[in-house]
């Protein structure tokens, strides 16, 4: 799933650490991503990774203590007006403790002090270092003053030791900043709980029934939600390649652990959090929570084994037919509490001529706010990578289109929002 970054400018810090080169990675992200990208380096940088390679990799100049211009916007108060997000990454414990403490005494603490936007650091460091008192209390000030911090790794680092200093994977650093620049109000530090993939209902311990669904279309609504600044809590029988760390995640394998875990993750979403309008005000009428959402995106299983068996069952003993006996599983939507969250379901479909109807009558059948019907022309739909969607509450039906499911899946987010009043 690739991040639209277009018209989006960032401005990256590099700093003298062993892992600057990972820097290039991250650069090669944004830039793949579409963004506008520009680099400061400290001269302790320099002696790992050079100038020139970041502009061989960005096409824009570098703005060291050698190159900064007066005649130009190469400079540490020009460069930060025109980029819409600054991420140091690798950030050392010494670029760390000067930044909380503004101090600027090299090009890249000069621009940071100047920089007006969100900020973001990527420590990476020895362990002692980063644990050293100084460093711990020039993280928490850091934080104090809304810099996002994104933690690093726990490795054997470059001098040997092992433990947490290595800098975070650049494709985690890319997700961090990426949601700087993407998150928006309405579903920012939302609670909303996602399910996604098919369950698998076990006929013995190698065997089970299951569906066709891939997972991709809840992977790209749960990257969007990330991306946009909700607090996600994703259900699937599937994995989370492709995913940022940071989402959390259950896994579940048939319908009745679904039913279980979902009922328990929309109790816990509905406790909600306090908006930051009401965080920051004073008048007791402002304590309002945000409605959460639930996305059932999940293909659960209609039916399953009556008797799953332990071990695997010999083909010899079952003989040349083999008659499983089934009972329905629990209906998920049906069961569920829905009082306080706005819920929105998947609907697949390939009866050209009633699948729509059919979609409309899931509102009143399982009383959900929305429903998000996909028109299939075969199973060969379920693994593609593109997705078309119509948007069905009480009031409307909306076609959003044919796209790529994390394009789809931000107009899903879109038409939601018509959902709650918050």
């Amino acid at each position: 799933m690739q991040i639209n970054l277009n018209d989006k400018s960032i401005l990256l810090g590099v700093t003298g650490s062993i892992s600057a080169y990972k820097a290039c990675d991250l650069a090669r992200l944004f830039v793949k991503a579409g963004a506008e990208v520009h680099i400061v380096m400290t001269p302790s940088a320099e002696r790992f990774v050079s100038a020139l390679t970041f502009e061989a990799l960005t096409r824009n100049p570098v703005l060291t203590e050698n190159s900064e211009s007066w005649s130009s916007e190469l400079n540490h108060i020009e460069i930060g007006k025109k980029c819409d997000v600054f991420i140091v990454a690798p950030a050392t414990a010494n670029t760390l403790n000067k930044l909380s403490k503004g101090i600027a005494d090299n090009i890249l603490a000069q621009t940071a002090l100047a920089y007006a936007g969100p900020m973001l650091v990527a420590p990476a460091a020895n362990t002692q270092m980063l644990k050293n008192h100084y460093t711990t209390g020039s993280l928490k000030m850091l934080k104090v003053n809304d810099y996002t911090i994104i933690e690093p790794q726990e490795k054997q680092l470059a001098c040997g030791d092992t433990g947490s200093g290595a800098l975070a994977d650049p494709e985690e650093i890319f997700f961090a900043t990426a949601k700087a620049l993407l998150k928006e109000p309405f579903w920012t530090d939302r609670r909303v709980v996602v399910t996604g993939g098919g369950t698998r209902e076990k006929i013995d311990d190698v065997r089970y029934l299951s569906n066709y669904s891939s997972g991709k279309m809840a992977k790209a609504i749960v990257l969007s939600l990330y991306l946009r600044g909700a607090d996600v809590c994703y259900l699937t029988t599937k994995d989370k390649e492709g995913l940022p760390a940071a989402v959390y995640t259950i896994d579940v394998e048939d319908a009745e652990e679904m039913l279980e875990y979902t009922q328990d993750a929309v109790r816990v979403a509905k406790k909600g959090v306090m908006s930051q309008a009401s965080m920051n005000s004073s008048d007791p009428r402002m304590l309002i929570q945000k409605t959460p959402f639930l996305f059932m995106v999940a293909a659960v299983s209609d039916f399953r084994p009556k008797y799953p068996q332990k071990g695997k069952l010999k083909k010899s003993a079952l003989g040349e037919t083999w008659s499983l006996e089934l009972v329905q599983t629990p209906d998920i939507l049906s069961s569920l509490n829905k009082d306080g969250i706005r819920t929105v379901a998947f609907k697949a479909e390939m009866d050209a001529q009633n699948g729509l109807e059919n979609a409309k009558a899931l509102l009143t059948q399982k009383e959900v706010d929305a429903v998000c019907y996909n028109l299939l022309d075969d199973s060969s739909g379920f693994g593609s990578d593109e997705n078309e969607i119509t948007f069905i509450t009480p009031n409307e039906v909306t076609p959003l289109g044919k796209a790529d499911k994390l394009t789809l899946s931000q107009a899903i987010l879109n038409a939601s929002k018509s959902l709650s009043d918050d």
